[in-house]
């Protein structure tokens, strides 16, 4: 696709033009400013502030009003662009503009998760980096170019590697709990010694709208930054909330944002006129000096306007009066700005309309020179950067002696956690209830109280900020490993890993990485307490989404080498990697018989590593072969004793990895057996047997002998019918026997849970 040209973007350079003259195509949101320079009437803000009260100069106000400028012909051009089908995106910053002054008082090494209105900031930022070209950048985003150097054209995002701005697209404010873990994982590193991504004394910027500010996410987030600070935890984190008063077509209730914000306990709340932009900068000069002289958060309540509607397909006159357009389009930023640099003597209207015209004409031929650049056109192009680049490992040997008496599988997950943490420095572990109580189930016993809270991290009770915990000390260089306490309970943040963990490599294009593991303890079969929170077989939502890596072990041996494999693969190749752990096997010691000890393993040491996408294997008999997972082994082993015992000759395929299949390695497994039955002990539908079937029949085994029994979709109840569900070892006994007794040659499919056929359509 070849290089991408870089273009050399002026500042404050026009010359007065002779006329006021608006361009030919101009389009109607721009007659307002035409009519202001025509009669002189500019609005003026609603209080008045001198420069030397602020500390902003002259010559500083004029390249705020130039950078809003930008952020504002390159709205008009998106508008224009896509008339003409050349562009793509048309959510823009109008009425936004004055979150320059903001992005002017921080550093430029502050990461800031921005607000998708943002583009000013952007702009104004990349002024204080040389070499930056913002006006070419945005514009071969709009275009959706394969050379637009944040996304690849992937997405229309605000970011940049050089200007410290992840991207995301912020729609519903998921990227608040990654802010609010990177402003934490500033003050962890300090106490690691020093190191990460950004300085030990910068402060995290994030900015959302007044609607999204009522999202479940945000809420979550901004209780989060508040329950840290108010234990004393550092948390410098600025928190931008650009108010314009509407969500789309629903207006936020007058005084509701200030009303909620401004006695929450542990913030800041500073207010800001955002059309003003000397009010702005002084509030933000005040919200960088509390977030990074005392290291709190404060809440910057932007109050500003949104111009154009929603986007350029929102038709705003469907929902709003014309009176209060109107009266929106009067309280027009550039308009105030225009206003004040009169007012302080920096430009006249001549030298206002210059620049004005000058901007214009310079975002019009970037953008012709943009929309010229190559696109995606392929699916290898498109996919390129889910896979994050592979960077060098940071592990240290490990010095201490294994401890090889044979253990279940919560004993060995804890023993190589211990190793991990201490052969890792930069390894660090966050979920409810691990430190103190070592976890519900003990797998994280004593790991606190031998590497300290601060790397073994007891949180809140909230998935969406654990999850963004995590996220966040990934971006800063840290390696976390999160526990969600049982699968149920992440179905309320799966989008924290769906739209964000898993997606900032793709709309990077491979520039910003969040590697972290997930471990989290879920499937069915427990016999303590249950109900579908506590036994919950729904993974198809983890399966689905792009670059994520799913294990799971069946025996504890098998955890140890997955786990470790899991951490290597976040420190060495940014993946994220999520650890679906069995609660039922746990603790389980027998396979057979009371006192057997059958399902006790030796630990195999630190080196020990199961690959993605490489099998376990069981038994080398032809007459069935058995493919299955977690539970599933443990009930087939079962099941097999029993087989075995008639002359039946059999074999077990372990997938140990849910997704990333290596569907020639399974064929290989099982292809000179009579008999494939799939146990699937997650629900028929969306299930992991439906993809094997599928993979095996491509490569070619006759569909007579292939078969499934799953468990019933359906949620896992109370009490005794806790199982009755989900596949027995009875069920696959009964199932095995039939198939090799009969050479079934008549079903494909059959679902058979606790030892029936019930809906087979078995001849």
């Amino acid at each position: 696709m070849g290089s991408t040209p870089r273009r050399r973007e002026s500042s404050i350079v026009a010359a007065p033009l002779p006329h006021h003259s608006p361009p030919r195509d101009r389009l109607p949101q721009e007659e307002l400013f035409y009519a202001a320079l025509h009669s002189g009437d500019w609005p003026r803000p609603d209080r008045a502030w001198r420069l030397d009260d602020v500390g902003l100069s002259a010559a500083g106000l004029a390249e705020l009003f130039e950078s809003q400028l930008m952020s504002r012909h390159l709205d008009l051009q998106a508008r224009r662009l896509q008339a003409r089908g050349e562009a793509f995106y048309t959510i823009g910053s109008a009425g936004h503009e004055g979150n320059a002054a903001i992005a002017r008082a921080f550093r430029t090494t502050d990461p800031a998760f921005l607000h998708y209105r943002d583009a000013a900031f952007l702009i104004q930022r990349s002024r204080a980096v040389p070499g930056q070209t913002p006006l070419w950048d945005l514009l071969l985003s709009f275009a959706a170019s394969a050379d637009d150097p944040i996304s690849g054209g992937r997405h229309k995002v605000l970011g940049s590697k050089a200007l410290n701005v992840p991207p995301q697209t912020s729609t519903i404010a998921s990227h608040l709990p990654k802010a609010v873990g990177t402003a934490y994982g500033l003050g962890l590193w300090r106490r690691l010694g020093g190191g990460g991504e950004w300085p030990a004394d910068s402060v995290v910027l994030c900015s959302f709208g007044d609607a999204s500010f009522n999202h479940s996410t945000a809420q979550g987030a901004l209780n989060a930054a508040g329950w840290a600070a108010y234990q004393g935890t550092p948390m410098p984190l600025v928190m931008i909330c650009e108010d314009n008063g509407i969500g789309i077509s629903t207006a936020t209730p007058q005084g509701w944002v200030e009303a909620s914000m401004r006695g929450r306990p542990g913030f800041h709340y500073l207010s800001c006129d955002g059309l003003d932009l000397i009010d702005t900068w002084r509030a933000a000069r005040e919200a960088e000096r509390i977030a990074r002289v005392r290291k709190q958060p404060v809440f910057l309540h932007m109050r500003c306007v949104r111009l154009f509607g929603h986007a350029g397909s929102d038709a705003q006159q469907a929902y709003m009066t014309p009176q209060r357009i109107k009266a929106d389009e009067a309280r027009d930023p550039l308009l105030i700005s225009a206003g004040l640099l009169l007012q302080h003597g920096v430009l006249d209207t001549d030298g206002i309309a210059a620049l004005y015209r000058s901007v214009g004409e310079r975002v019009a031929q970037v953008a012709e020179q943009a929309i010229r650049r190559p696109r995606l056109e392929t699916a290898e192009q498109v996919m390129a950067s889910i896979v994050p680049p592979a960077r060098p490992g940071r592990r240290r040997p490990w010095q201490g002696e294994v401890d090889a008496t044979p253990a279940p599988m919560a004993r060995l997950l804890n023993q190589s956690l211990q190793r991990l943490m201490a052969s890792h420095p930069h390894l660090v572990m966050a979920g409810e209830d691990i430190g103190r109580k070592g976890g519900v189930y003990g797998v994280t016993q004593r790991l606190q109280a031998q590497f300290g809270p601060h790397r073994v991290i007891d949180t809140l009770l909230d998935e969406q900020s654990i999850l963004g915990l995590g996220i966040g000390l990934g971006h800063n260089g840290l390696v976390p490993i999160l526990e969600i306490q049982f699968l149920a309970y992440l179905h309320n943040a799966e989008d924290q890993l769906r739209g964000e963990a898993a997606t900032l490599s793709f709309f990077s294009n491979g520039q910003y990485t969040n590697p972290m593991v997930v471990r989290i303890a879920g499937l069915g079969y427990q016999k303590g307490f249950g109900g579908h929170f506590h036994n919950d077989n729904a993974i198809a939502v983890l399966r689905d989404i792009p670059g994520l890596l799913v294990a799971c072990p069946s025996n504890a041996a098998d955890a140890v080498g997955l786990l470790q494999e899991a951490v290597r693969l976040a420190d060495e190749e940014q993946r994220v990697v999520v650890m679906l752990e069995p609660i039922a096997l746990y603790h389980s010691r027998d396979l057979l018989e009371e006192g057997d000890q059958r399902w006790c393993f030796a630990d195999p040491g630190p080196d020990h590593r199961l690959p993605v996408g490489e099998l376990g294997c069981w038994g080398e008999g032809r007459e069935l072969a058995i493919v299955t997972y977690g539970n599933g082994v443990y009930l087939s082993r079962q099941a097999a004793a029993r087989l075995e015992a008639e002359g039946i000759g059999l074999r077990i395929v372990d997938l140990r990895w849910l997704t990333a299949i290596d569907h020639d390695a399974v064929h290989r497994r099982v292809s000179d057996c009579e008999q494939v039955l799939v146990v699937d002990e997650c629900r028929r539908s969306g299930a992991v047997s439906e993809e094997l079937i599928a993979g095996l029949v491509e490569r070619g085994v006759e569909s007579h002998r292939l078969h499934r029994l799953t468990a019933e979709d359906s949620f896992i109840p109370l009490g005794r019918a806790a199982t009755a569900t989900l596949p027995s070892s009875e069920a696959i006994f009964d199932r095995a026997r039939r198939l090799v007794a009969s050479g079934d040659r008549g079903a494909t499919v059959v679902e058979a849970p606790q030892g029936t056929l019930a809906g087979s359509d078995e001849a």
